[in-house]
């Protein structure tokens, strides 16, 4: 039976785990290789995140990046202990900028929204930054401030996350530029690295919210890497480091997310930012938030990320690190198949003037967590086919219609993939006993159909 995604974090009072799941040949391995305990510190740290960590005006995700810095900024002054300095420009002139933080001797360089719309881990950077600041007496601030020094480049794709889309303004996926580096915002931070020489990195991005743990039916809420530095995928000392702090990060995360952890594969890219850094001798650590159903704004994701890096950054500083089971690690599953968003399941299509079709229909959104944004994505038998949410149009026909304003001579007479999902769920093949309706967004309010009358 398919389990249900649990809706709360976890309590000060205690380590409940999000998320329940029966065992697995992969638990059973963990188990052997020692599952170290959560750190002592977490319930403590869970509570303050939610009564003087976590900061106000971030909570829709899409957010531009000037306001970004309106937020975060003014949490990382110099009386604080930051130090701001522009490192470059965005193509269409925003202002790349890095913070500096600690006075210890490892060095950590931190970067985020490298893709526009990837925004998860920048609002737990402005959580950091708070806690940083405002908590001086903190034992972790104080562990932090005495053995790293810690090094941002925050919302580093400042024109794409300004459209909230993956590319940069010229259409360059800034991730993939990290050989040939023609976009400012890649050398920016390409020389940022190469002057600072951080012991450790970290890569910070979200993923498909489709996306399955291994080959199970639960979706990854947060998968690791610790990237390769070498075609052959081999482990140094330096990618031995990173896999350690892999594993204290599955610590930190395992009382919330157990069985919803995964892990990319680790194929070398020769023009990925991750890959190139592991390369250039940094240990390496990429995070990627997934989705929680029913945190459309990724707000428990984000309570996770500053959990999980405040766990890695201390154990980078007090060196506990060494000598984690890599097992713990090599032990997580990959990233599995990506599930579609949205199936209707058994409705009958009626377009006029065609026969009526009994058909499945596959929806994928812009903004899956949100239901926003649909487009057709398949159409016909998909008995096969599972989705994140499944509609049982049994007893229903599917009614397309056009968007509002559509010119007469662009109106629809065709129900096919790739166009925008406009389409109502009827008892009747005209349209007119509507019990629900995708117009291109799912209305919150009315999420499901209402089939009695």
């Amino acid at each position: 039976m398919r389990r249900t995604l649990a809706l709360c974090l976890l309590s000060a009072a205690s380590l409940v785990p999000l998320l329940s799941i029966a065992s697995s040949p992969a638990d059973k391995a963990d188990a052997a290789a020692a599952m170290p305990p959560p750190p002592a510190w977490l319930s403590e740290l869970d509570a303050l995140y939610d009564a003087r960590i976590r900061v106000a005006g971030l909570e829709d995700r899409a957010f531009s990046p000037e306001h970004w810095w309106d937020v975060a900024g003014p949490l990382a002054t110099e009386a604080r202990g930051f130090d701001t300095e522009q490192v470059g420009r965005s193509v269409e002139g925003r202002p790349l900028r890095h913070i500096s933080w600690g006075q210890g001797g490892k060095r950590v360089l931190l970067w985020s929204q490298m893709h526009g719309d990837e925004s998860t881990a920048s609002m737990a950077l402005a959580d950091l930054f708070r806690f940083l600041g405002e908590h001086p007496d903190h034992p972790i601030v104080q562990r932090l401030r005495q053995g790293t020094t810690l090094d941002f480049l925050p919302v580093m794709n400042p024109d794409g996350a300004a459209r909230f889309q993956r590319r940069n303004a010229q259409g360059i996926d800034i991730n993939r530029d990290a050989r040939a580096l023609v976009t400012p915002e890649a050398r920016a931070l390409h020389g940022l690295r190469e002057r600072l020489k951080p012991a450790f990195g970290f890569n910070l991005h979200d993923q498909n919210v489709g996306t399955r743990a291994g080959d199970s039916d639960r979706g990854t809420a947060i998968a690791l890497l610790a990237p390769a530095y070498n075609e052959a995928r081999e482990v140094n000392a330096s990618r031995a480091r990173a896999i350690e702090v892999a594993v204290a990060i599955r610590a930190v995360l395992e009382p919330y997310i157990a069985g919803y952890i995964a892990k990319w594969d680790d194929t070398f890219n020769p023009r990925a930012f991750g890959d190139l850094t592991a390369k250039a001798g940094v240990s390496t650590i990429l995070i990627e938030s997934g989705g929680i159903e029913g945190d459309p704004q990724k707000q428990r994701l984000r309570k996770l990320n500053f959990l999980a890096l405040v766990g890695a950054l201390d154990a980078i500083a007090t060196g506990s690190h060494a000598g984690l089971p890599r097992a713990l690690y090599e032990g997580l599953p990959e990233n599995g198949k990506v599930w579609p968003d949205l199936l209707i399941r058994g409705g009958t299509l009626a377009l006029p003037g065609q026969p009526q079709a009994k058909v499945d229909v596959l929806v994928d959104f812009e903004r899956p967590l949100l239901e926003r944004g649909g487009t057709i994505a398949d159409i016909g038998d998909l008995g096969d086919r599972r989705a994140r949410r499944t509609i049982d149009a049994s007893g229903l026909y599917i009614v397309p219609f056009d968007p509002p304003g559509t010119p007469a001579d662009r109106k629809r007479k065709t129900f096919a993939p790739d166009r925008p999902a406009y389409f109502r769920l009827s008892r009747d093949p005209q349209g007119r006993d509507v019990v629900w309706t995708l117009a291109g967004d799912v209305d919150p309010v009315k999420p499901n159909p209402v089939k009695g009358r």
